[in-house]
């Protein structure tokens, strides 16, 4: 679900306990220091991020080179271009892995002549390297240990990761490590540029 259209349903609900004095209002973070309708929006909010909303997720660096190796192999590489680390969380599909795969591909992250980052993947005709990144649906908000509640289960996983690689070799020059195998990544972070990119 949209995150927006749960936080509205969010917002509904505690506003109206809220005016009644229904003490289930007070399990919204932060409900009850401060009050009126801006009170009960950001407590909307709040709950439906503290919930967990899903959200495929892709952690791209800039690079001169890339290879991922399994058991001393080479199993794929990349020249200048992206290294995209990504994760798949519960609820997951198609629709946001091609949104994911669009933003990904149009994203400003190379310079142009100005030195400034006006240029994307494919205006530089740059290789992108995927790689499966389980660890990336970790929830660390607790404790020193992550949790993995909110990931997706490997079969869903592997499925949506293999939709998203497939859908990128049509538009871009791709490799890919093996799902779920224990990978070494190596690279050339160019910068370094880093972004966590949601969609």
């Amino acid at each position: 679900m949209c995150s927006v259209v749960l936080a509205l349903q969010i917002l509904l609900t505690v506003f109206s306990e809220y005016r009644t004095g229904y003490p289930a209002a007070a399990n919204a973070p932060y409900f009850v220091s401060v009050t009126g309708v801006s009170a009960a929006l950001s407590a909307a909010v709040i709950c439906a991020l503290s919930r967990g909303v899903s959200e495929v997720i892709g952690l791209i660096q800039r690079v001169s080179t890339a290879s991922v190796s399994i058991e001393g192999e080479v199993v794929g590489e990349a020249g200048k271009g992206l290294l995209l680390l990504l994760g798949v969380q519960k609820g997951d599909d198609k629709q946001k892995a091609d949104r994911l795969l669009d933003k990904l591909l149009r994203y400003r992250v190379f310079p142009d002549d100005d030195g400034k980052m006006n240029l994307s993947l494919v205006d530089i005709a740059g290789d992108l390297l995927v790689v499966s990144q389980f660890t990336l649906a970790a929830d660390t908000r607790k404790g020193t240990r992550p949790g993995f509640s909110s990931a997706a289960t490997p079969a869903d996983a592997e499925a949506l990761y293999d939709y998203f690689c497939e859908a990128a070799k049509e538009r871009v020059s791709m490799a890919t490590g093996r799902f779920g195998a224990d990978m070494q990544v190596s690279l050339v972070n160019d910068g370094p540029v880093t972004f966590w990119l949601e969609v």
